[in-house]
């Protein structure tokens, strides 16, 4: 059987199409997870601290502050504004639940 070359051309156009779709679909929750990383992390101009957690526990966590006293902070599930990225050093985990 002879099958007309247009035909399958139409067929490898939208496999492509098809192809292109699935992985701009796949991208944004990649995206979104680099973006959201767990702990501290900064954007361009501020600090966050992500607390990933599926119990919903509440946790301490020390906030490094440049030229400044540093300090505890109780923080819950998800993101955390901890300030400008130019203030905050860093901020980790101390182990305790508050």
């Amino acid at each position: 059987m002879r099958v007309p070359r247009s035909l399958l051309a139409a067929v490898g156009a939208a496999a492509l199409f098809l192809g292109t779709t699935t992985a701009a679909t796949a991208a944004p929750g990649a995206q979104s997870a680099a973006m959201n990383p767990c702990g501290f992390y900064e954007t361009g101009s501020d600090a966050f601290y992500h607390h990933c957690t599926t119990d919903g526990s509440h946790i301490v966590i020390k906030v490094e502050v440049n030229f400044g006293p540093d300090y505890e902070r109780c923080v819950y599930p998800g993101n955390t504004w901890l300030g400008g990225a130019k203030k905050i050093d860093g901020a980790y985990y101390t182990g305790r639940l508050c």
